[in-house]
């Protein structure tokens, strides 16, 4: 299939998307209708994928004790009406046991419900980092754009799309607790460019010694630097530096000092009382 164009092509659904967000905000009541449930579906190109259910739960919860205080945005598709605008909120008034929902019809002639759906989830929503990357990526190929072309036209730095994209590249299993949040887009970014077996045992350390960010990159650096001397010694004189790692993070543990270089951990007792605690802490 052709690549589209920029030119009036994402322009356009910008401007659409833009004007429907202005009605929106305005909240003229000439344009909120009371809209039955079973007549709105969600868009089926919307790019989130995981929805947080307990944040749904909070959401319905509230709006059954204040109501919907801000309509979502339809537009209408074969004698119904798809979602463009507020897939949580429309699960969370169906989740509270309402069977209309306040909405707003925007007047949008665009048939590009895919690029709609995305522009208006990369404006207003906070999509987790894979389901970014995989909004930008499409758009990036939809349109034949460069980084720095949607960079200008979303308003965001080229450094951030590209940071995101680069996310794209982990195993399924390290994206998948990056959208359950059992990993940060901090932590994500160091370990990108590992091998697929150093990045399952990095991860596997954060998660099970809860590694801050800095520790993280502290772990990344030693196992990359322990890959380049490895082509030089024999297996046996290879220190894994994940158990490296693991002794320095257990011994700071202790309230000791330490300092690290290469294959070495010097400990620096103040008195001969931390010598003992020590000691009684390693029997």
């Amino acid at each position: 299939m052709a690549k589209k164009a920029l030119g009036r092509g994402i322009g356009a659904i910008f401007d659409d998307v833009e004007d429907a967000f202005n009605k929106e905000m305005g909240n003229s009541q000439d344009l909120v209708r009371e809209i039955n449930l079973n007549r709105i579906s969600p868009n089926p190109y919307q790019p989130r994928k995981y929805f947080n259910e307990k944040a749904i739960k909070e959401l319905s919860e509230s709006i059954k004790k204040h109501g919907l205080l801000q309509p979502i945005i339809v537009v209408e598709k074969d004698d119904d009406y798809m979602i463009l605008a507020g897939e949580r909120r429309f699960r969370a008034t169906k989740e509270a046991g309402f069977e209309t929902i306040r909405a707003i019809v925007a007047d949008i002639e665009s048939e590009n419900l895919r690029e709609l759906a995305i522009i208006e989830n990369i404006q207003r929503e906070d999509l987790n980092p894979i389901e970014l990357g995989v909004a930008y990526k499409e758009l990036i190929e939809e349109y034949n754009i460069t980084q720095e072309g949607l960079s200008e036209i979303i308003k965001k730095s080229r450094t951030q799309i590209t940071n995101t994209l680069r996310l794209l590249s982990l195993t399924e299993k390290t994206k998948n607790f990056l959208v359950e949040g059992k990993l940060s887009q901090g932590h994500a970014k160091v370990i990108v460019g590992l091998n697929p077996q150093d990045e399952e045992t990095v991860v596997n350390t954060i998660i099970g010694q809860k590694l801050s960010v800095r520790e993280t990159e502290q772990l990344v650096k030693k196992l990359k630097n322990s890959e380049q001397r490895s082509d030089n010694q024999k297996p046996k004189e290879i220190i894994n530096p994940l158990e490296f790692f693991s002794l320095e993070k257990k011994l700071k543990s202790f309230g000791l000092k330490t300092k690290t270089k290469a294959h070495t951990i010097t400990i620096e007792f103040e008195n001969s009382e931390s010598i003992n605690h020590f000691l009684e802490k390693i029997k």
